[in-house]
């Protein structure tokens, strides 16, 4: 059954502009059936793994159009970041008029040799795990009550959105699909795309984020435990955040070069992932809290953090139509918090939200302020 993507609208409005789509995200998130179910019949698929096609591609484009997509009235190149330098050849088939779709499990794909070559001929979407609506779509649940809604989140955190992981009902099976997912992703997408080759310091490193996730990045934490270079550090978290298994967000501050020079904190790009490294799938504060980002990369945004000296903090920090809303996530119902009024206070957003997990909604309003208290579902329909 093809589960209907949130991507589809804006998807379906770029196709009448550009003549080479790119889709890129993890592996495995559906990005080949997404495009495979907008097709048209006279199409081909391509796939990049396959070393003849890549040669071909590689050494003779020319070639390759003649073979491959003459008399076809688009191709899909999956996994084209297997190919060297693809820029130059992709202007080349955008230029002679062919409709061209591209998939990536890299954002290599995006790095600047590449685009310099297809500004104005490319438009580049993101296509992650299912979200939750997508989700509740592919078990073809119906929400009718705060129950059914509890339920259907903590099994999304716990097992994440892998459409394959999503789609299968056995734990254990779901398990073993996310432990063959990560180890695909650290040797083949992370290791051999980025030429890392001490596997051993790849996967410690890995289990240090996974433990730490939603935590501030320490060079020096990091160093010391797992007796790796500041160099490295730097490799292996560039490797990660461009594969898709990581995901890197800074403070929020009015002064741009202040929000740069503090520190980040990382974040699991899916929680089922995430809890299979640590291989512990319970549903605490920092698992809802990391999920409830990924909710947010998922619609659109681009969150950020806000923390002070004295440590008071705003889990996240969005921003909509040039307005700010800080967003808190708290497992239960609870009064607002420290740390949210201070927000408040200084920065007087119209708006706020505390995404709860379990309780009630409600709505409180402190110096003009609206907040708030809703689910993560009601969450992405109000933002």
């Amino acid at each position: 059954m093809y589960v209907e993507r949130e991507l589809n609208i804006r998807f379906k409005k770029l196709l009448q502009i550009y003549r080479i789509i790119a889709v890129v995200g993890p592996r495995q998130s559906g990005k080949t059936t997404f495009l495979k179910a907008h097709l048209p019949e006279n199409a081909g698929h391509l796939l990049f793994d396959d070393p003849d096609i890549r040669m071909i591609f590689d050494d003779d484009i020319k070639k390759f159009e003649q073979q491959y997509i003459e008399g076809k009235e688009l191709v899909i190149l999956d996994e084209v970041q297997y190919a060297n330098s693809p820029g130059q050849k992709l202007k080349y088939l955008a230029d002679v008029g062919r409709k061209i779709w591209i998939t990536s499990s890299s954002e290599i794909l995006l790095s600047k040799n590449v685009l310099a070559f297809l500004v104005g001929r490319v438009s580049i979407l993101r296509l992650y795990p299912f979200s939750i609506t997508e989700f509740l779509k592919a078990k073809n649940i119906n929400i009718t009550t705060r129950q059914i809604i509890e339920r259907e989140i903590e099994e999304h955190i716990r097992y994440g959105g892998y459409p394959k992981v999503v789609i299968t009902s056995d734990v254990e099976l779901k398990k073993i699909i996310l432990k063959d997912l990560y180890e695909t992703m650290i040797l083949k997408d992370i290791a051999r795309a980025f030429s890392i080759s001490d596997i051993n310091s790849l996967e410690k490193f890995t289990e240090y984020l996974a433990i730490n996730n939603s935590g501030q990045l320490s060079y020096d934490s990091i160093a010391q435990t797992i007796k790796i270079s500041f160099q490295t550090i730097k490799k292996y978290l560039d490797a990660m955040e461009k594969s898709y298994f990581i995901t890197v967000i800074r403070p929020f501050f009015t002064n741009k070069n202040k929000e740069l020079s503090k520190q980040p904190k990382i974040y699991m790009l899916d929680t089922g992932l995430r809890n299979i490294i640590v291989k512990n799938f319970d549903v605490d504060g920092k698992n809802f809290e990391n999920y409830v980002l990924t909710e947010l990369i998922k619609s659109g945004y681009t969150p950020k953090y806000w923390r002070t000296k004295t440590k008071t903090e705003v889990d996240f920090i969005i921003e909509r139509d040039n307005k700010i809303i800080p967003i808190e996530v708290k497992l239960t119902e609870t009064k607002t918090g420290k740390g949210l009024r201070s927000f408040i206070e200084k920065y007087k957003p119209e708006r706020a939200y505390i995404v709860i997990l379990k309780g009630e909604n409600k709505t409180l309003r402190a110096n003009g302020c609206k907040i708030k208290f809703i689910n993560v579902i009601e969450l992405k329909k109000e933002i």
